[in-house]
């Protein structure tokens, strides 16, 4: 089944799209997430390579991207370094999470639907990206993928997610 122009994304509380929703100027999708940079190669010195992202995807009513708050909190080495410090990379990132959603006037975490969109930011690739998840390659595009947080979106398209 093709991928709909206008995708839902399940609110569900306490899980990875907890912090979704709508505001006064449409809609949005806001997460923490650790991500390496595109075409990354494994090998000595990826402590350093991974990296901790705040992420606030801001949309209009219709689901179409309007802008992109990414910041970077940290590396998994800083965070090793301090694991359980409330000046650590992993609460530095939830404070501003915190500070990014209180600045969503009339803030309502919701089911949203969106269309795909992608950016890439510090050689980052950040979007919902349409994909073909199908054996013959020359088939339609068949998922979206939410990068970097790896959720998988597909038929039929309730927006329930996969990792």
């Amino acid at each position: 089944m093709a991928v709909p122009e206008i995708i839902p994304i399940a609110y569900e509380p306490g899980y990875r799209t907890s912090t979704i929703g709508r505001f006064g100027g449409g809609q949005f999708l806001a997460s923490v997430t650790y991500a390496l940079p595109d075409g990354f190669v494994a090998g000595d010195g990826w402590e350093e390579q991974k990296r901790l992202f705040v992420v606030l995807h801001t949309f209009d009513h219709d689901g179409r991207h309007q802008e992109s708050d990414i910041w970077c909190a940290g590396t998994w080495a800083e965070q090793m370094q301090r694991p359980h410090d409330e000046r650590s990379v992993v609460a530095r990132a939830e404070a501003r999470l915190a500070d990014t959603l209180a600045g969503l006037a009339d803030r309502e975490y919701c089911d949203i639907a969106i269309q795909p969109f992608q950016l890439t930011v510090d050689g980052v690739v950040f979007g919902l990206i349409t994909e073909c998840h199908a054996e013959d390659e020359d088939t339609e595009h068949d998922w979206a993928e939410l990068y970097p947080d790896r959720l998988g979106f597909s038929a039929p398209w309730n927006g329930e997610y996969d990792t």
